[in-house]
């Protein structure tokens, strides 16, 4: 049942200097349907994969809006995501009032990293079993973060979690050195062309992803079906519209390749919504 004699408690270390219960939470977040982040000196754009338990169901709501300026696109245990998507809002809201100025980005970041160590110091918790692609805007610009089980946080140009994710991160690899001078219209193309990199093949539409923008003078929102749609007609990345693309794409989804036997075990966790 269990991997080892180490892994049946979260404060109990291996002798290789492990905690395997905050690696399986890890491990959960890579189970989880793709997320992806990546911004410029004035936008953010969070994207995710909706993925639904059957057809005959909705899927779940991976991205969250936090604040007016910070937004959060998730991966992992949906519940979990749910819970910290409140803490953070809550949080802006205490700053808020308290300081009548927003709360900065990076402050909220380290907050959530220190209620996420908590869970891998205490016998009687458990790790969060999601990971959280942070993004907003303050004084100090744009910033996108990725927040770990681990407690650990780090600020990237852009990054992909979740499911075949390391197709989306071998397309951000060769894009982002244009990401900070990008416009908001490019960095959805970008955000786009990364999503449908870790779909497998999988028609990319309106109703199997969501994304979300926040940038100067532009609120956090989430787009609407219509104007997504709009977005991949005019970017012709539907499938096979993208010739030009194809060389691009076989380079990029041979290192997901290993993963493509972990497409049974999502499935296979489907009722725990990650």
């Amino acid at each position: 049942m269990f991997r080892n004699q180490y892994d049946t408690d979260v404060t109990t270390w291996s002798p290789a200097g492990r905690l395997f219960q905050v690696e399986y939470a890890m491990e959960a977040v890579k189970q989880g349907s793709a997320a992806i982040g990546l911004r410029s000196k004035t936008h953010v754009i969070l994207a995710s994969v909706n993925k639904a338990n059957s057809e005959l169901s909705s899927h779940q709501k991976k991205i969250f809006k936090v604040d007016d300026h910070i937004g959060v696109a998730i991966a992992g245990l949906t519940a979990d995501g749910r819970v910290l998507s409140r803490y953070m809002r809550t949080e802006c809201i205490n700053y808020s009032y308290s300081y009548e100025s927003p709360l900065p980005v990076g402050r909220l970041v380290v907050q959530l990293a220190d209620k996420a160590q908590v869970c891998t110091q205490r016998s009687w918790k458990r790790p969060y079993g999601v990971g959280l692609l942070v993004g907003g805007l303050d004084e100090s610009g744009a910033h996108l973060y990725y927040n770990c089980p681990s407690g650990n946080y780090f600020e990237y140009q852009a990054f992909a979690i979740g499911s075949r994710s390391q197709a989306a991160k071998t397309y951000l690899e060769r894009k982002f050195e244009t990401f900070m001078d990008s416009s908001r219209e490019s960095l959805l193309k970008d955000a786009l062309f990364a999503l449908r990199e870790t779909l497998q093949g999988e028609k990319l539409t309106s109703s199997n992803c969501t994304v979300a923008v926040v940038g100067v003078g532009e609120a956090f929102h989430t787009l609407d079906k219509e104007t997504i749609q709009a977005l991949i007609n005019e970017f012709e990345i539907a499938g096979e519209d993208a010739p030009a693309e194809v060389p691009e794409e076989a380079g990029s989804d041979e290192p997901a390749a290993p993963e493509e036997g972990a497409a049974p075990a999502d499935e296979g966790a489907a009722p725990m919504d990650i």
